[in-house]
């Protein structure tokens, strides 16, 4: 991935949610960290034009999020902290189909790219499971898989294992950590964290720390204060 902040702004409601940021982020695996309200989510919608800055400007691989918005949305897909939310027909593989009908993938195509992509990612068993029927592990999968059939190369997660038990937990991370695509990863969940290569803080809209996940966990615990 190669994706640039440039002196990027964002104003919400009449408060900043991030303050001037420039940055480049480049890699596989990104992770990103802080607390409730910090500015994750909108750092993470600035990559792929869910939120245009309100100053400066964000490129996702070479594409300006703003003057390309709909090619930036193709360019970096969003897997949303509630799956449920995003799959919106009622099978598992309909829904896959869906949205590859709706980039222009004739039937025979979008079936074979469904069924290739749900094996990848190594639940073909769901393929004509209900979405209303699948446990919080499916679904994050599901969605995965979902994003992942329209041929992002980065795929931006936020908080893919939320209110997750141990074994989903575990199979999400699996999941998340044999993608072919780079990933930018938001997540509260700091064993996780320490996993990825790269993690970013955030506080308050600022970002406090970018490197190594040790240095940058044990000051994040220092401001939460543990």
């Amino acid at each position: 991935m190669d994706i640039i902040f440039s002196s990027c702004t964002v104003q919400l409601g009449g408060r900043v949610a991030l303050h001037p940021l420039t940055l480049r982020l480049e890699g596989q695996r990104i992770g990103v960290i802080g607390l409730n309200g910090s500015g994750k989510t909108t750092f993470a919608r600035l990559i792929n034009g869910l939120t245009l800055p309100t100053e400066g400007s964000v490129s996702v691989n070479g594409i300006d999020t703003r003057t390309q918005q709909e090619a930036a949305k193709m360019e970096a897909g969003f897997v949303f902290q509630n799956p449920q939310n995003q799959l919106i027909m009622p099978v598992v593989a309909e829904d896959i189909v869906f949205g590859l009908k709706a980039r222009g993938a004739k039937a025979a195509e979008a079936d074979a790219r469904a069924a290739a992509t749900l094996k990848r990612f190594g639940v073909e068993d769901l393929a004509k499971r209900r979405v209303h029927e699948l446990s919080g592990g499916e679904l994050q999968l599901a969605a995965m898989a979902s994003v992942s059939a329209l041929g992002p190369r980065i795929l931006i997660l936020d908080e893919p294992t939320s209110q997750l038990d141990l074994r989903n937990r575990r199979l999400v991370i699996d999941a998340i950590e044999s993608m072919e695509e780079d990933t930018v990863v938001v997540t509260h969940d700091l064993d996780f964290a320490a996993r990825l290569p790269r993690l970013l803080l955030l506080h308050e809209g600022r970002l406090l720390a970018d490197g190594a996940p040790e240095e940058t966990i044990a000051l994040y615990r220092k401001i939460v204060g543990c």
